[in-house]
């Protein structure tokens, strides 16, 4: 065996029937597991399905058996986790994991967890139990990584046989596992990809992983420093080629990530990439944040994102620069953690985690970064200092006009500092209008999640063709409108009883514009330069006193005058171009229909920047009430920059029967938000981001 296969084995375990730890007929055995920190096991869903219903509601153990020995565990984390009626199931979708707490294995070696997305081309190892010689036995074979994504990894290269379904995936060149067997076709093998074991956060009390994560580390960190004769996963992945030129030694970063697991978890992986992005900045001289496929939920995992990382602006070597990157990320952390939580952290650990961090950049950092890190660490104990501004993240959503037909195309973003964009995923070719909400659904939840970090709630900017503007986007919700209850719920609640359940009242399903800034921007006009009008409306919307008009001549705020003549265009864009500073059109009514959609135009080109409208149909007569809850938003607002808050508390009330009866309040009410600049102007090639490669 090689140096990583004797790693491998100890790992191992084999899911079988409870009570029959050997499996000794072919009934037995379910398939391959392996230990990720002591007493925790990870496996397919689908294999520890072969217990039944029974194992989904607890009452069934899982039996485990392994080189130190049988016992049984408890499956406590999966995705997906079955209802009862469906526990039987045959076709399992990714990200097909479970998490078995095993209590009698807490002495079992584990693997090493990669810290860093899989990439194409990588050479892998893949192990698992079978019966495939007739007798049960361990198999390893070895392929390469032909396709990935953030859930899944195509292998190719070594047939994956019947029974390793599991087992671990393994990168020859890091020594790290980035996959779990899930199954095979005729010519090649599919595995769940490390990245996807992150879902597991998203179920409920999924919290625990991070308990995991921190025993993980723990556990090697404890290994190395233990000297004893059997290898360790550290010292093997040192003499590995994948660390040949590495700054980050195997060494350094099982130190680091002992380190991390001492301190709270981040909140949201939003917080993460904020330190990242910080750092990759500060190292490269390059404002603008770098694609991220998936969302860190760790500290590890930021990084992680930052090993490879090359200096194109300076002359340092791609092994200084990683260097550099994770011990300004490591002191960004120490920071970050007594910022947030002042109270909850312990200040010996902290303070030997910054007395480290101090030793190794006075050792081998550039002066540069020595001198930042000492900057973010001086002081750190003293709770009353002045904090640097964080990089604040928002969401832009982009909706193509119709291409191939009536397909719209999209892309979500993350905004940085109102400037720097960086992909979250997009489709060039687009989907039908009633598809689009449930194909943006998933990566705009992706996003926020990044974009929440602190305090700061993660706004949403909707660009949309004119014919879209009535889109009802504030309504949109991040889990589908009547979801049932959390999959992994108790599975004894009486359905019957929820049977008019609509949707868990939470962050995720209540309505985006509940909880968030949500606004409509023209995707027309923001694929060229800002015309002097625009940047004129705009500052006298931001200085001057809000106050609304009429977006058509002919429907005043008390109502369309019967027998009053249409205003043409040119009218219309003659008033609108004369208005004083701070007046805001407002309409009474959609602004898709042909006269809508020719004052919105008409108010665009005149170079306004914010305007407020009902989306939905209505009665002439509830137009007085619609024009003063309107006008009372505005008011409220003062100015620009105020406006978002009124408008978030008047969604609340009108969503609310009895609130908005009580008030006399009508409508659904969109608002347009374009300033100029934000981001800076250009053509939006609606491109799929590229893969996250070596070099990050």
């Amino acid at each position: 065996m090689s140096a990583l296969e004797e790693m491998v084995r100890p790992s191992l375990a084999r899911i079988v029937a409870p009570r029959d730890g050997y499996a000794p007929d072919r009934d037995g055995y379910w398939g391959s597991g392996f230990f990720v920190a002591p007493g925790w096991l990870l496996t397919c869903a689908h294999v520890v399905a072969e217990g039944g219903a029974a194992v989904w509601r607890g009452e069934s153990a899982v039996g485990v058996t392994w080189q130190g020995g049988r016992t049984t565990g408890e499956v406590v984390l999966a995705k997906p986790r079955p209802e009862e009626a469906d526990a039987g199931r045959r076709h399992w979708d990714f990200p097909d994991v479970a998490l078995v707490r095993v209590p009698d294995a807490v002495d079992a070696p584990c693997v090493w967890l990669s810290d860093r997305a899989p990439v194409l081309g990588t050479p892998v190892s893949l192990h698992g139990w079978s019966r495939q010689t007739g007798e049960l036995g361990v198999r390893d074979v070895t392929g390469e990584i032909q396709g990935v994504d953030d859930r899944a990894l195509v292998l190719g290269g070594g047939r994956l046989v019947d029974g390793v379904s599991g087992g671990p995936v393994v990168d020859l060149r890091h020594g790290a596992l980035v996959g779990m067997n899930k199954g095979r076709n005729e010519h090649e093998g599919a595995a769940v990809a490390v990245t996807a074991l992150r879902e597991l956060f998203d179920v409920r009390g999924g919290d625990l992983l991070h308990t995991v994560v921190r025993e993980h580390d723990l556990h090697h960190l404890q290994r190395y420093l233990d000297g004893s004769a059997d290898a360790d996963w550290t010292t093997v992945q040192s003499g590995l080629p994948g660390y040949a030129a590495a700054g980050v030694t195997p060494e350094l970063r099982v130190h680091l990530y002992g380190h991390f697991a001492h301190l709270p978890p981040p909140g949201r992986s939003g917080e993460v990439m904020t330190l990242v992005h910080n750092v990759r900045r500060r190292v490269t001289g390059v404002g603008q944040p770098s694609p991220i496929l998936h969302e860190p939920r760790t500290w590890r995992e930021g990084a992680g994102l930052l090993l490879g990382l090359r200096d194109r602006q300076a002359l340092r070597s791609r092994s200084e620069a990683e260097l550099d990157a994770v011990l300004l990320y490591a002191a960004e952390v120490a920071r970050h953690t007594v910022e947030t939580h002042p109270a909850g952290v312990d200040r010996a650990r902290l303070r030997a985690f910054a007395d480290w961090i101090t030793e190794h950049a006075r050792r081998h950092a550039h002066w540069g970064a020595r001198d930042t890190i000492d900057g973010l660490l001086r002081g750190l104990f003293i709770t009353t200092r002045p904090t640097e501004p964080r990089l604040r993240a928002d969401v832009l959503v982009r909706v193509g006009d119709r291409v191939y037909g009536d397909l719209y195309p999209w892309s979500v973003q993350l905004l940085y500092d109102g400037q720097d964009v960086t992909p979250v995923a997009a489709d060039d070719r687009g989907v039908p209008l009633d598809g689009l909400y449930d194909a943006i659904r998933e990566p705009l939840l992706r996003a926020l999640r990044q974009g929440d970090q602190g305090e700061h709630l993660a706004a949403v900017e909707v660009f949309l063709p004119r014919r879209l503007f009535d889109l009802p986007v504030d309504e949109w919700r991040l889990v589908p409108e009547g979801d049932p209850p959390a999959e992994d719920d108790d599975l004894d609640l009486d359905l019957d009883a929820d049977a008019d359940f609509e949707f868990d009242f939470d962050e995720d399903s209540v309505p985006l514009g509940l909880r968030r800034t949500v606004v409509i921007r023209d995707l027309k006009r923001n694929t060229r330069a800002p015309s002097p009008e625009w940047r004129t409306r705009f500052g006298g919307v931001r200085r001057g006193r809000l106050g609304h008009t009429p977006l058509r001549a002919e429907a005043p705020a008390e109502g369309h005058a019967p027998g009053v003549r249409r205003e043409s265009a040119v009218a219309a864009y003659g008033r609108l171009s004369t208005l004083t500073d701070g007046r805001v059109p407002v309409h009474c009514g959609p602004v898709t229909g042909r006269e809508g959609r020719e004052a919105m135009a008409a108010a665009l080109t005149a170079g306004h920047a914010v305007l407020l409208w009902r989306r939905d149909g209505h009665d002439h007569a509830d137009c007085a009430a619609f024009h003063h809850q309107a006008a009372r938003v505005l008011e409220l607002a003062g100015q620009a920059d105020g406006l978002h808050e009124p408008v978030r508390e008047l969604r609340i009330s009108l969503a609310d029967p009895d609130t908005a009866r009580a008030q006399g309040l009508k409508g659904k009410i969109a608002v347009l938000f374009d300033p100029p600049d934000r981001p800076p102007h250009g053509e939006d090639t609606m491109q799929p981001p590229p893969l996250v490669g070596p070099d990050n």
